[in-house]
């Protein structure tokens, strides 16, 4: 089998490169010829653990290929898949389908034979049917199929979820079309994963349901440690008192500074259009998308408060920017929030990512860069870890102390015990975790 990956952002690159290691020859396709150059010289446009030896392996046996001649990987493909992205669209927050459709009528000027186009983006509700009727008013004569077969991918562990997924969705109609993406989906399938076919609508509606129901956990458990603060609760405790809770369940219950990236922030808003347009608003969700933007921004106050109500003339260390550890992924990150409220209150920031930097500097003015932690903490007022990186989980804390100015540590993802911290005798700030705990 043969097929055309469109696009080689994040979910097509992936999807492309585990779909060769499945034994599938594989060509995937974009119009930026640098990123096509770097991609045949051997680089990779994103980073993602495993990813580049899984790229390496599946060229040298000759089933991953790159090109942007997105006509005739699809005159010779099986099965073409639109892998672009759908940005929130400025304005009204709706998904920016442009890419989409712009990809689908290419496609249809290219097809020869029975295709199947396959949706691979994260699209609203109707997309598969306009995606088939662009195909089909460019193209009278096609023979084909639309097929909605979202992706479930996490950065930074997108390889293993693409090969050992909870579940796979495919949302389809015709049978010819069914065959194929099972032929396709067979290692899954030998391996019993759950494989789940639907209507096209119901497929598209699965994912962003998916999200947004992940982004509310989130957005709860949060909530939850501001209420712990108040009263004196731990919500480490708490998050497993009901994660054990096998109708709630132990993911996606970690308190932190609020949820970004480039799926969560984006899908909740789209979900949040299509509903109303439909008639059938999400309230919760809404009230999740506001929720989570304003505690972005309240992160600095926490920081400020702990550095005794002012970070005016000092010297702020950052440790993390991007939005989670092991991507380089900025977009939606808290940091983008929380950096610049921090130097608009008078306070000069110095930070550090292991991977995130170059696309931090794209993003954020008026910092100074670290080389590595420890030189980033050097006569700093106080010390924010804000992305939870295995190498800010075991710091020399002696050492962090002798260089700081003052012993102040605000922990914005709780990868410290606080009884340690403050025993070591650092003012010591956590989310949703009062220390010491609370005594009458």
């Amino acid at each position: 089998m043969r097929i055309a990956m469109i696009g080689t952002g994040y979910v097509g690159l992936v999807s492309g490169a585990c779909f060769s290691e499945f034994g599938v020859d594989v060509v995937c396709v974009d119009k930026d010829e640098s990123k096509i150059k770097t991609l045949e010289a051997g680089g990779l446009p994103i980073y993602e653990p495993g990813l580049d030896n899984l790229v390496v392996a599946n060229r040298r046996a000759g089933r991953l290929s790159f090109t942007t001649d997105l006509a005739g990987a699809v005159a010779e493909a099986d099965a073409v898949f639109i892998a672009v992205g759908t940005p929130s669209r400025r304005g009204d927050g709706h998904a920016d389908l442009s890419y989409v459709f712009a990809a689908a009528e290419e496609i249809a000027k290219a097809l020869d034979g029975y295709t199947v186009v396959v949706t691979k983006s994260t699209v609203p509700v109707g997309t598969g049917r306009e995606v088939k009727h662009i195909i089909a008013n460019t193209r009278p004569d096609a023979d084909f199929d639309v097929v909605s077969n979202p992706e479930f991918l996490r950065e930074g562990s997108a390889i293993n979820d693409f090969m050992r997924p909870d579940r796979v969705v495919i949302g389809i109609e015709g049978h010819r079309a069914r065959e194929l993406m099972r032929e396709l989906y067979r290692p899954l399938y030998l391996a019993e994963t759950p494989i789940i076919f639907t209507s096209l609508e119901t497929a598209e509606l699965i994912k962003y349901a998916a999200n947004t129901f992940l982004a509310t956990k989130i957005t709860f458990i949060n909530e939850v440690a501001d209420l712990c603060e108040r009263v004196g609760a731990n919500v480490h405790d708490v998050a497993k008192g009901i994660g054990l809770d096998g109708r709630i369940g132990r993911k996606f219950l970690h308190p932190g500074p609020g949820y970004g990236g480039s799926c969560f922030p984006k899908d909740t808003l789209a979900l949040v259009r299509t509903a109303q347009e439909a008639g059938a608003p999400l309230r919760i969700i809404e009230t999740v998308v506001d929720i989570n933007a304003k505690r972005k921004r309240a992160m600095a106050d926490v920081v400020i408060e702990t550095c005794g109500g002012s970070v005016a003339g000092k010297t702020i260390a950052i440790l993390g920017l991007t939005f989670k550890p092991n991507t380089d992924d900025m977009r939606d990150a808290p940091s983008l929030d929380i950096v610049p409220a921090l130097i608009e209150a008078g306070a000069s920031v110095r930070a550090f990512d292991p991977v995130g930097m170059e696309e931090a500097k794209k993003l954020l003015s008026g910092v100074d860069w670290g080389d590595d932690a420890y030189a980033t903490m050097q006569d700093a007022d106080a010390l924010v870890i804000v992305t939870e990186w295995n190498e800010f989980r075991a710091l020399d804390l002696e050492r962090v102390k002798r260089l700081l100015k003052s012993p102040i540590l605000v922990d914005l993802r709780n990868i410290y015990e606080p009884r340690e911290i403050v025993e070591q005798g650092f003012t010591y700030r956590s989310i949703g975790r009062p220390y010491p705990p609370r005594r009458d």
